[in-house]
């Protein structure tokens, strides 16, 4: 019940799980019975914006299970479920500075790459620092702010963000219901991110639910959230403050600790998203809602720290307290 209470306020957006089945013994291996029950106790709105079901390191068991569940499973959930051999193989998917991977998981990982033949090319060590990579003139999504800043004539606001903004400035998508919430094809929003970061022109095909699938994967991919590893911790403390103390905290965080680039399109997100709110009446679309579909994509847990459930609420009371009175804390 703990875990669906937390995924019911995901389930509504698109999402991705990610399954690491190394640690399965014959000790803690569940029953088919079990599974499958399990499986329908997930009804169709968990399955519905789920885009990607990773199952890293499977085993004979695990593709055995799936092969006697697949008669009884849809086609189309069936296809959303990816396997994925080495974590390297997952890094074309997914940003694995942003998952809590648990350490024997990278350790198991370790042992099965140094069992690739002797000719093959092995994949870069997980321990290896992401300021080693190096991103081209172009690139957007993946990249850092400073990045984008030194590329784009000094201009901290990256031209996607700008592009999905102005697009849902239009009255039409402001208006649509459940703005945010809904899925986009896959296949475009890949389509638009390699276009993007090969400088090429974005076409949105008049998608409104495409530019909010973007808008959100471009903050998401950020090298590090808009607000901040440092700040991580802080924002974990705001629901322990009295009221009368949060304003005071939350603008010391925002206004004095967050960095001038950070802020600047923090600023410009939250000021967009008010226009947003204003028509929840339409859009359904309340601060409160827009806190939880933005705020793991404004901040998670450092690298190398586990993000627990118990961290979900925090964070999601921390957006929603800065979405809501935004005039104050960023002087609108």
């Amino acid at each position: 019940t703990q875990y669906t209470y937390v995924l019911d306020k995901f389930v509504e957006q698109d999402y991705s799980l990610v399954y690491f089945h190394y640690g399965l013994t014959s000790k803690n291996k569940p029953s088919l019975s079990w599974l499958w029950s399990a499986y329908r106790a997930f009804d169709r709105k968990y399955k519905k914006n789920l885009k990607a079901l990773y199952l890293v390191h499977p085993t004979g068991f695990i593709r055995v299970v799936l092969q006697i569940f697949k008669a009884a499973i849809s086609a189309k959930f069936g296809r959303k479920m990816i396997y994925i051999n080495y974590l390297h193989e997952l890094k074309s998917h997914l940003n694995l500075d942003q998952l809590c991977i648990p350490r024997q998981v990278i350790e198991h990982d370790e042992r099965l790459t140094a069992k690739l033949s002797k000719g093959s090319v092995l994949p870069t060590p997980l321990t290896s620092s992401v300021t080693n990579l190096t991103y081209s003139p172009t690139q957007q999504f993946g990249a850092s702010l400073q990045h984008i800043k030194d590329n784009n004539g000094g201009d901290v606001i990256a031209p996607i963000l700008r592009q999905c903004v102005d697009y849902l400035s239009q009255p039409d998508a402001l208006e649509t219901e459940g703005l945010f919430r809904r899925s986009a094809s896959v296949a475009l929003v890949r389509q638009c991110q390699t276009a993007c970061n090969n400088g090429e022109p974005i076409l949105f095909h008049n998608d409104i639910h495409l530019a909010a699938v973007l808008l959100k994967t471009f903050l998401r991919e950020l090298d590090e959230p808009l607000l901040t590893y440092d700040l991580y911790d802080e924002i974990l403390l705001f629901p322990t403050l009295n009221k009368d103390e949060r304003s005071r905290y939350v603008k010391i965080l925002i206004l004095e600790k967050l960095p001038t680039d950070n802020y600047t399109v923090l600023k410009y997100i939250v000021t967009f998203l008010s226009k947003i709110e204003d028509r929840s009446d339409l859009n359904k679309m309340t601060w409160n809602n827009l806190a939880v579909v933005f705020a793991p994509n404004l901040i998670w847990a450092p690298v190398n720290s586990q993000l627990s459930l118990s961290a979900i609420s925090p964070i999601n009371s921390f957006v929603y307290f800065m979405f809501n009175n935004y005039h104050s804390i960023f002087i609108i």
